[in-house]
């Protein structure tokens, strides 16, 4: 069985305020399309309810939620929120991910 991702501390804390901000369920989906530098890339919406065949983890009361197909792209990983010089954004610290890209949003496996 696939490992759940997680959120960290600080990505959990962002959602919260921005699904307040949008009046929204603090649930953070995570899913994987093709394209990107690197193959695929991650996207990152927020989600009203889990959906199904989603698998859900849970970082001080807000869900992140990845549906199946993704799941075995982005298993194990740690979905954190990081500010810097460049701006602020979710990194998603993938252990399958044998390439990446500078801009930390695709990846090729």
């Amino acid at each position: 069985m696939s490992i759940a991702p997680t959120l960290t501390e600080a990505a959990a804390a962002r959602v919260a305020a921005i699904a307040q901000k949008q009046a929204k369920p603090a649930i953070l989906r995570l899913s994987v399309e093709g394209g990107g530098c690197s193959g695929f890339q991650y996207k990152f919406d927020l989600a009203s309810a889990p959906e199904g065949d989603d698998t859900v983890s849970e970082t001080g009361g807000v869900r992140l939620v990845v549906d199946a197909v993704s799941l075995d792209l982005v298993a194990g990983s740690t979905v954190d929120f990081v500010e810097s010089l460049g701006g602020a954004a979710f990194r998603v610290e993938n252990p399958q991910a044998a390439a990446g890209c500078g801009c930390g949003s695709s990846f090729g496996i």
